[in-house]
């Protein structure tokens, strides 16, 4: 069957074979309740409620963040010097970096050089700022607050950030850092070399406490300069026209993602009731290098533990160094604890628990899912209207991305953004953190997310053998 070959295991190390294998089951039981429940309800009238955003206060939230105010001092005459960033990581840890060196831009009185992306050997995308986001928007927008340039000035190009001693990389400044960090630390450097270099650039900015301003700028960066380039606003159109299957009148989330690529109808004040344009986003986090790092068992035995040990040691040395050094905590502690990743199958439990139908339409964001089809088996036997991206756009117009993870990312990013739901399975992905954020800024309390809680579950289906079903619907409801 097509829609079950897409699943097979994507692990690219060579290393690791990518046949077929047997549906790897935890809870079996479960999924014999969920199934007999799903097809109860299924000719029942959908009563629902996760359909729509359960912080009914929400509603009143508005878009601020552009908004121009006597309070809001602009950007300085004179600037202290320039800013380069390199930015690590994938699309979102990318556009995290953005948006922080907007903040530390602001904060040392500094001119931004248009930020560059580094190659990465994992993400294995050479796409630059401009492949994704438009630039001349992102300058215009930010103009009155922050200069940003495209290039450094010729004098400086050729100096060398190293051995002046402006070369900062995530080494020199602490995670989540505070701004009094930048003021004692790289306003000097700027000061007296006129360019610092940050490289790396991986969450180096704290959220609490921080200024108003620079959370202002932040998030103006994040939520309206950051536009997508059209190549990806157009396809992103196509993509979400044809999970919805007919042209729904749009939000303000597709016109704010999408801008004029959208069928030309009416914005939409609520989210339609019924119909077939309703999808549930998934972002289900369990590509192999997460499932490898988190230390967790999933019920394939010795030889799924043979192959994330062997892939630990080749993909995170620095772990097993770590692990040498340390009590170990067992893998049955680190589930009690909220540690794990959910499974496919754990995911399809709750979305069942929660009383999403059978008829669901949900699309997958991502599809790399560690183990492939026999780990997919549970949830697409319980919900099998799945779809990706790769199941609703063709070979043609998926071509342009090819070899583009960034730019393919930014297509779930969109999806998952304007979906009527989004359920994550991990609130800790920047994914998932970035695209619940723009639901809530721009949802107007009408794009509810999905957030389980991992520790509450666990304690749940520690009792999977004997627990009843509608003890399980309660339990994980609450």
């Amino acid at each position: 069957m097509e829609t079950q070959k897409r699943f097979l295991c994507l692990v690219e190390d060579k290393s690791y074979p990518n046949e077929e294998k047997s549906p790897v089951l935890m809870y079996d039981r479960l999924l014999n309740l969920a199934s007999s429940a799903l097809a109860e309800k299924e000719f029942k009238q959908d009563s629902l409620n996760f359909w729509e955003e359960p912080y009914r206060h929400a509603s009143v939230w508005k878009p601020c963040a552009d908004r121009k105010s006597s309070k809001i001092i602009g950007k300085s005459e004179k600037s202290n010097g320039f800013i380069l960033v390199s930015a690590n990581g994938g699309l979102n840890q990318q556009r995290v970096a953005i948006c922080n060196a907007v903040a530390v831009a602001s904060l040392l009185n500094a001119t931004l050089v248009l930020p560059k992306f580094l190659y990465s050997n994992v993400w294995k995308d050479p796409s630059q700022f401009g492949d994704i986001y438009q630039e001349n928007y992102f300058i215009n927008i930010m103009k009155d607050e922050l200069e940003i340039v495209k290039e450094l000035p010729p004098h400086l190009e050729s100096l060398d950030m190293e051995a002046i001693g402006s070369l900062i990389t995530d080494a020199d400044i602490p995670k989540e850092a505070k701004p009094i960090e930048y003021v004692q630390k790289v306003l000097p450097l700027l000061l007296r070399n006129g360019v610092v270099h940050f490289l790396g650039f991986g969450n180096r900015l704290g959220f609490d406490p921080l200024p108003f301003k620079l959370q202002r700028l932040r998030c103006k960066c994040n939520f309206h300069a950051l536009k997508f380039v059209p190549k990806i606003q157009r396809v992103g159109s196509l993509l979400v026209q044809r999970i919805r299957k007919y042209d729904a009148a749009k939000s303000r989330l597709d016109k704010q993602l999408l801008g004029n690529f959208m069928s030309n109808i009416p914005l939409k004040e609520n989210h339609a009731e019924g119909g077939p344009s309703k999808y549930l986003a998934l972002h289900l986090r369990f590509e192999v290098d997460m499932v490898a790092y988190s230390l967790c068992e999933f019920g394939g035995g010795e030889n799924e533990q043979k192959e994330l040990q062997a892939y630990r040691e080749t993909h995170f040395p620095l772990l097993i160094e770590r692990l040498k050094n340390v009590k170990p905590v067992s893998p049955t502690q680190r589930r009690k604890l909220g540690k794990c990743p959910l499974t496919p199958e754990e995911a399809a439990l709750v979305l069942s628990g929660l009383g999403f139908k059978r008829g669901t339409y949900i699309y997958l964001a991502g599809s790399h899912i560690y183990g492939g089809q026999s780990r997919m088996h549970p949830f697409t036997n319980l919900y099998p209207n799945l779809v990706t991206k790769e199941d609703l756009l063709s070979p043609s117009e998926l071509e342009p991305f090819r070899n583009f993870s960034s730019q393919l990312a930014a297509l779930d990013f969109i999806a998952c953004a304007t979906a009527d739901v989004f359920a994550m399975t991990d609130s800790g992905s920047q994914l998932s953190s970035l695209v619940s954020g723009f639901r809530t800024y721009y949802g107007g309390g009408r794009a509810p997310t999905l957030r389980p809680n991992k520790k509450r579950l666990a304690a749940i289906l520690m009792e999977s053998r004997t627990i009843e079903w509608k003890s399980f619907e309660e339990r994980v409801k609450r």
